[in-house]
């Protein structure tokens, strides 16, 4: 008998007619013979409102006790699936981390998962039952305390589960019925696609594309999982087929380019006339991993005379007045001469295997960019992706022109 983990994120389980369609969709898989295991988020926008409350209770804000007041969400809507699924004839129980046990290290409101014990799930199976599971949050073993995975930790938690329990595969609902070439809000001609590779999806979910959380990829890419990206408002009966994502050997028409993706979460700054000597580098970058802010699209262009440089790079939006008071606090050891900034940036990126084997892919961008007047901040390149920055105001008209460029429009 197959193995699968279904997983519904906080829209798909918003009220009791929302969770009833989600108990449909189970019983059209169990019925076709699967042992099913499904991972459900909290009801939309109960997590924020525990959030609230946590912050209202008090000055004292004491991370475990916030973690077990967040995780409380996902058990109800585990509770009140299993009860519907009972209610059409199903047996059904629903399961807490701590209970399966899902064991994480100790990093409260950001836990990392370490192991899953899988065998309590699988004891249900050969009872006939459907394991539903309260995704996000797991357990501390040494401190006995629930931990929770962060924003998006149930598609870990459904990823890690489908791993755990040699599922043969794990499919993510949620409100749009695939993964798309690029956002259909902004390009009416975006696609669904069928097949995505784990190195693709993890560039996209990186760079901007919000369908599925960065870390549920990694997961799947480290164990194999095979992914599907559905529609949980589909009519239950007859559902859509979603996206794949899947190692690349199983995709036999690639692609130069798959998708364009693009993040508005995004901040430059530049260090004007720093000198040029070992070790600057590090006196800049080393407090800001200190503080633990990400740096990306670093780019550094010595004077003529060699003896000074700019430096140029980018930082989450969020950390943008962080990380302009650490480097402001910091002027004397650094030694530049001017420190500027600009929050009115959006990085766009193209992400594609195909690029491995193809030269002059990005040159084609930088050309049509150029072509609608559009600047270039700042570039950065990997095997199968290139990211540029630009300025705010033209993030449409630059996401069109590459969807266009390499014939990713719809037909």
């Amino acid at each position: 008998m197959s193995r699968l983990v279904m997983k519904f994120g906080g829209t798909s389980v918003a009220d009791l007619e929302r969770i009833r369609n989600v108990a449909a969709h189970v019983k059209r898989e169990v019925e076709a013979g699967s042992e099913v295991a499904v991972v459900v988020s909290a009801m939309a926008g109960k997590t924020n409102e525990l959030i609230a409350w946590c912050k209202d209770a008090g000055s004292y804000f004491d991370n475990p006790e916030y973690d077990a007041v967040v995780a409380s969400g996902e058990l109800v809507t585990a509770g009140l699936l299993a009860l519907v699924l009972k209610d059409v004839g199903l047996q059904a129980r629903s399961w807490a981390g701590w209970q399966i046990p899902l064991i994480t290290n100790d990093a409260h409101g950001s836990a990392r998962i370490e192991k899953i014990d899988g065998r309590n799930l699988v004891d249900g199976f050969r009872r006939g039952e459907i394991a539903v599971v309260a995704g996000f949050q797991g357990l501390h073993a040494s401190t006995n305390r629930v931990t929770t995975l962060g924003r998006g930790g149930s598609d870990t938690s459904a990823v890690a589960l489908a791993a755990a329990i040699d599922a043969g595969r794990c499919d993510i609902y949620t409100d749009v019925d695939g993964v798309y070439t690029t956002d259909p809000r902004v390009v009416s001609k975006a696609r669904r696609l069928d097949k995505v590779s784990f190195e693709e999806m993890l560039e996209m979910a990186s760079l901007g594309a919000k369908v599925l959380q960065e870390r549920s990829v990694e997961v799947a890419l480290l164990h194999k999982v095979r992914l599907y990206v559905r529609s949980s408002f589909d009519d239950p009966a007859h559902p859509k087929p979603g996206t794949l994502i899947c190692d690349e050997e199983e995709i036999v028409e690639q692609q130069i380019v798959t998708g364009i993706a693009f993040s508005r979460d995004e901040a430059q700054i530049t260090l004007r006339e720093v000198a040029d000597k070992p070790g600057v580098a590090a006196a800049i970058f080393v407090p800001l991993a200190d503080a633990n802010i990400n740096v990306d699209m670093i780019i550094q262009v010595v004077s003529d005379d060699t003896t000074t440089t700019d430096i140029t790079f980018t930082v989450p939006a969020a950390e943008f007045e962080r990380s302009m008071e650490i480097l402001e606090a910091r002027r004397q050891a650094i030694g530049y001469a001017k420190l500027n900034g600009a929050q009115d940036v959006v990085k766009i990126s193209a992400i594609g295997i195909g690029m491995r084997s193809h030269s002059g892919v990005a040159a084609r961008a930088f050309k049509a960019l150029a072509e609608k007047g559009i600047n270039i901040r700042a570039i950065t390149t990997s095997e199968i992706k290139f990211s540029m920055l630009i300025d705010e105001p033209y993030t449409e008209l630059a996401v069109r022109t590459l969807h266009t460029l390499y014939g990713l429009d719809a037909k």
